[in-house]
């Protein structure tokens, strides 16, 4: 059994999610309160007790624990040859940017989706273009026929595809990947999935990768232990490119840029992550499982005008507050300034985020009830 009902103060600790008042409670960016696996601190120990830290790189057994975990997880084993070390999915998300399209392209999102997509578009010169996602206020879906037209557009070269989708939690099916892939090849579109949160899925979740070969020729992937394990400061990913040619291009771009060199933790940490993690994860996927269920009952319960969206995904949850308000930050800064809750504003996702705010539930329980509370309250103040 592992520890998920105590946390540590981590206040003053150049923490990013926890520099905030203190009476504020952040439940915003996707950073757990967890603890992460004690294999994994095991593993930081022992790096450390060598006391040299110099050059290193990934070797075959790095290359081996995130295929192994996989196969494991997911039942989708990607090719050693596939794979390429990286500091992180979003410098390698920008690197690929840079390194597959050209400025003044379109880059296709589906809103409302990471906000930081945006500015790996934006500020390498090219344009966003989204097919936004359609809401039925019960579940999103993908609108096919509007796929296909932005993507037929010349000018779009890259599709940048977020499976799990953050911030709505929906998990792809196989079905909706092919779908996916047809379109992108049939416009000679590449295709880069951020599979960053696949590992806390509660419905099955195909690895893009996984699919058949002549789907996979314009595809990269990225994922990452940094979600799954609450292991983001270790800056350490994988890319997966099954085409040769493709490899070639991104691998330039990425030592090009000196993205692809490990710091001391990187390489240990993954490993014994992807080796040693799998009862850790499984415990953590329960305990989001518990508190999601807690906050389902609360809303319905306390705060009926507040819809949680259904997700089968991470442990972000979007909430509907179109009830309440249609300008998620001022809704959003309201109920900080009245209660200290610090939530995801709807908005910075684009599409129709305005009407939505994201709670980060990867916490104690207690957290979780606290945090409820403190909605409650602003909610009810801001309604008057």
């Amino acid at each position: 059994m592992y520890d998920f009902k105590n946390t540590i103060d981590r206040r003053k600790t150049d923490s990013v999610k926890w520099d905030v008042k203190p009476n504020e409670l952040p439940m915003w960016v996707a950073d757990m309160d967890f603890k992460t696996a004690p294999e994994i601190v095991e593993a930081m120990h022992k790096k450390t007790d060598q006391a040299i830290f110099g050059y290193e790189e990934p070797q075959s057994d790095y290359f081996n624990a995130v295929a192994n975990w996989y196969e494991k997880e997911h039942n989708a084993r990607p090719k050693i040859d596939w794979m390429m070390f990286v500091t992180g999915v979003v410098p390698a998300i920008s690197s690929i940017v840079r390194r597959v399209t050209s400025v003044g392209d379109n880059v296709l999102v589906q809103a409302p989706v990471y906000n930081i997509f945006y500015n790996s578009i934006v500020n390498n010169g090219r344009h966003v273009v989204s097919n936004d996602l359609i809401f039925d206020n019960m579940a999103y879906q993908i609108n096919f026929k509007d796929l296909e037209e932005k993507l037929s557009d010349p000018l779009t070269t890259l599709m940048i595809l977020c499976n799990p989708h953050n911030p709505v939690g929906k998990v792809w099916s196989k079905d909706e990947l092919i779908k996916i892939a047809e379109l992108c090849n049939k416009y000679h579109v590449k295709l880069l999935s951020d599979e960053i949160h696949g590992d806390i899925t509660f419905s099955p979740y195909t690895p893009a990768f996984s699919l058949d070969k002549d789907l996979i020729q314009n595809l990269m992937v990225c994922v990452s232990p940094s979600k799954t394990f609450n292991v983001a400061a270790i800056h350490a990913a994988t890319i997966i490119v099954p085409n040769v040619n493709l490899r070639n291009q991104v691998s330039r771009g990425i030592n090009t840029e000196e993205l692809a060199e490990p710091n001391s933790m990187a390489i240990p940490v993954t490993i014994a992550a992807y080796e040693k993690g799998h009862a850790w994860v499984a415990e953590l996927k329960q305990q989001i499982l518990k508190n999601k269920e807690l906050v389902q009952n609360f809303l319905e319960t306390e705060l009926p005008e507040v819809k949680l969206v259904p997700s089968d995904a991470t442990y972000l949850l979007w909430m509907d507050t179109k009830a309440v308000s249609d300008d998620s930050k001022k809704l959003a800064d309201f109920i900080r300034s009245e209660t200290g809750l610090y939530l995801s504003s709807g908005d910075v996702y684009r599409g129709d985020g305005h009407d939505f705010l994201r709670l980060n539930i990867a916490c104690p329980i207690d957290t979780v009830e606290d945090g409820l509370n403190r909605l409650k309250t602003g909610i009810n103040n801001y309604k008057g």
